[in-house]
């Protein structure tokens, strides 16, 4: 069953855009062909969580016009903080649709590796590109939002490391949010050749407290035979803005894909982050760490796939809900047949901070091939009174406490996340929204 979608744009708009970006003939073809699907194709459906009624389509601008920073000097407090947080020569700032400013390492550049937003690649580096753009990983075809994105395709970061190359220091991406009607359909690739590797931070971050915006971010992360990727996120956006997140990695024989993952946005947010273990020996890890509050509604769906041998796949989830909030974590372990000699494992736990919050953990095994290992764990419950009651008796009050309480649920996950930029920034942001 499809619903019907009034669109806001038409296929003329559509193909002017393109055009007047500079995009070559099988981007505007892609998109095209991506808005007509959009009318048919059924919106995603969350497990527990209805979408109906969300607005993704409801907006009259594409794009809105924002200016460039000249120098970091120029950039707002709140992003100036995050630089801070991560040493890196490598970094790409959009500022709502517009890309405001680009520094790549001299290193880099020499090592052949590319690094520029989406517009950019799409002119110069084409061939490259059409590689991997909904091709591998997110298909235009999944559902009517992954269409959508395809034919609204706004902004985005190509990152392409080649082969044999090791990234030393960490990639990062900083999207600004500073416009209430800007609406973000951005669009990541990170893909590395054969014997790579590459560490890429993004912050996803709002300088406004009120949005009206649709945000529909999809991301494919690519890794290549005996390659690495750490993917770091802290995405932190406006109340007001719808979000649709879809994070998808495929990692090669004995590749790695490693998703360090902080949910904080202040809206409605329905996300699915896939890994897809295709080689023998591959590897991946998710992370993932969430607070929900006020009267949002949250649901965050993560699957890893086994189909090579020897493949390990674990998902770690925490996430707090407070007010009126409601987070529901979806987790998702199988193996293929012929995957034998795989691992699949899972860890999910709310913790719900008041009488109206609600969480929900739902972990999924689904195993068609024997010669496996496999378990998961999943909890949802309230702050323990004994932990509040001992803290207090040592004259600590009971908003610190509870604060005390809170890190120590998130800490197993925060802790565990391998870039200490996404590290910092999480518990940053954590202190803020669990006061």
């Amino acid at each position: 069953m499809t619903t019907e979608t009034k669109l806001p744009f038409d296929q003329e708009y559509i193909t002017s855009f393109s055009k007047e970006m500079g995009e070559p003939e099988w981007l505007t073809k892609l998109r095209v062909q991506s808005l007509e699907k959009a009318d048919t194709l059924p919106m995603p459906r969350p497990d527990k969580t209805k979408i109906d009624k969300w607005n993704f389509t409801n907006f009259s601008k594409l794009v809105v016009a924002s200016e460039t920073f000249e120098s970091l000097d120029q950039l707002p407090e709140e992003v100036q903080s995050l630089l801070s947080a991560e040493k890196t020569n490598s970094l790409y700032i959009q500022r709502n649709n517009k890309p405001a400013y680009l520094q790549v390492s001299a290193e880099l550049q020499e090592k052949g590796v590319i690094f520029t937003d989406i517009y950019t690649a799409a002119r110069e580096h084409s061939d490259l590109l059409e590689k991997y753009f909904m091709q591998k990983a997110v298909k235009a075809d999944e559902n009517k939002l992954a269409a959508l994105h395809a034919a609204f395709v706004n902004g985005g970061v190509f990152l392409y490391v080649p082969k044999n190359v090791i990234v030393e220091e960490p990639v990062q991406t900083i999207f600004l949010h500073d416009d209430a009607e800007a609406n973000l359909f951005n669009h990541v690739i990170v893909a590395t050749e054969d014997n790579s590797s590459v560490v890429y931070v993004e912050n996803y971050i709002s300088t406004v407290d009120n949005a009206n915006s649709q945000v529909n971010i999809v991301s494919e992360v690519i890794a290549g035979t005996n390659s690495k990727i750490q993917y770091g996120a802290v995405d932190n956006l406006a109340k007001g803005t719808t979000v649709y997140v879809n994070r998808k990695g495929i990692a090669g024989r004995d590749a790695k894909i490693e998703w360090a993952l902080g949910q904080m946005n202040d809206g409605n947010t329905i996300s699915e982050n896939v890994t897809i273990l295709e080689g023998d020996g591959s590897y991946g890890d998710t992370k993932i760490v969430v607070v929900g509050h006020g009267d949002q509604v949250q649901n965050f769906t993560t699957k890893i796939t086994h189909f090579g041998k020897h493949s390990e796949g674990y998902i770690l989830k925490h996430g707090v809900v407070k007010e009126s909030a409601t987070t529901i974590f979806n987790g998702i372990g199988k193996i293929e047949h012929g995957a034998s000699k795989s691992n699949a494992e899972q860890e999910s736990r709310v913790l719900m901070l008041s009488e109206k919050a609600r969480g929900d953990a739902n972990p999924i095994l689904l195993i068609d091939e024997d010669d496996v290992t496999a378990g998961h764990a999943a909890s949802v419950g309230r702050v323990d009174p004994n932990q509040l009651y001992y803290l207090m008796s040592r004259g600590i009050s009971q908003e610190e406490a509870e604060r005390l309480v809170i890190h120590g649920f998130l800490a197993p996950v925060v802790n565990a996340l391998p870039v200490e930029g996404v590290k910092k920034q999480l518990v940053e942001v954590i202190e803020r929204k669990v006061k």
